[in-house]
């Protein structure tokens, strides 16, 4: 009788064992399942440390994403540090808020290697001009970031890329030739952004982009012509790309602005965009004047 009770303690401690190591494999299998989203920030004007948190927040409460949020070292303002890029080796998705960043080659490397590797790549408006080395610097052709990930001006300035002045807004449409694109779900009508429109055409979006949202500047400081303001596109190497020239702080109030963000993230990843909107993210960031 002992030595079957003994037998019997055995067994359970067996059963248990292996149930809470399948419970372990299978909690470990559903975290790799999540996608992996990095968002790549440091814009000096648009806070986009503190954006693009909530955002990814967002994305993990309620989208059943996993995130990790790159932030400038030690602030904002440093051009040169970015920490941590190496986490964009196990991304699905990079998301770039950048502006006039000098990263050192060993940095930079990192979102080569995501670029050349065909994942899939979003951005945000000052994105355009997201790296800015001096000339004769063996990294400057990264000065045209714009182009080569985002579809936009490779720079500012280039192709007349400016804007309307910081006393205008824009009113943004959907162009309805792509009202049924994924991206554009759950907004009909369009919204009014803070963001002082920036001016990209003639020669953008590039060849090959789709153009999902039309900017009108309200109160521009110069004569002013109706610009997207959205588009998608396809990088070089395969990956889906998304891009917008908004990105104020207080566009992120927007409803619209916010339901354009989350769509965007599973359209690039090539997921099925959400049918149930989990609703209004609470955001309030101020703007950072220059």
């Amino acid at each position: 009788m002992r030595n079957l009770r003994i037998i019997l303690c055995l067994a359970l401690s067996f059963i248990l064992l292996f149930s809470s190591s399948c419970s372990i494999a299978q909690n470990r299998s559903g975290q790799s399942k999540k996608p992996l989203v990095v968002f790549v920030t440091g814009d000096h004007e648009y806070s986009s440390e503190a954006t693009m948190p909530l955002i990814a927040a967002e994305l993990e409460k309620n989208y059943g994403m996993r995130t990790i949020v790159l932030k400038s070292s030690p602030d904002h303002n440093s051009e040169e540090n970015i920490p941590g890029l190496e986490a964009l080796k196990e991304a699905d998705l990079a998301v770039f808020y950048l502006r006039w960043r000098r990263l050192p080659e060993e940095q930079v490397k990192y979102i080569d290697d995501y670029l050349k590797s065909g994942k899939p790549v979003m951005g945000f408006r000052t994105s355009t001009h997201a790296f800015n080395y001096p000339a004769g610097h063996k990294l400057v052709h990264w000065n045209t970031f714009g182009e080569f990930a985002l579809g936009a001006p490779g720079g500012w300035g280039k192709g007349g890329h400016t804007h309307y002045g910081h006393n205008s807004s824009t009113d943004v449409s959907v162009i309805q030739a792509q009202v049924k694109h994924p991206v554009l779900t759950g907004i009909k009508t369009g919204f009014h952004a803070r963001s002082w429109l920036y001016q990209v055409l003639p020669d953008y979006p590039l060849k090959g982009s789709t153009w999902l949202l039309m900017g009108k500047s309200v109160n521009p400081d110069k004569a002013a012509i109706d610009n997207p303001v959205a588009w998608a596109w396809t990088t070089p190497a395969g990956g889906r790309v998304f891009t917008t020239t908004l990105g104020h702080p207080e566009d992120f109030n927007e409803e619209g602005m916010q339901r354009l963000v989350i769509n965007a993230v599973h359209w690039t990843l090539s997921k099925p965009v959400p049918k149930n909107w989990a609703g209004k993210i609470a955001m309030n960031v101020p703007y950072r004047q220059l």
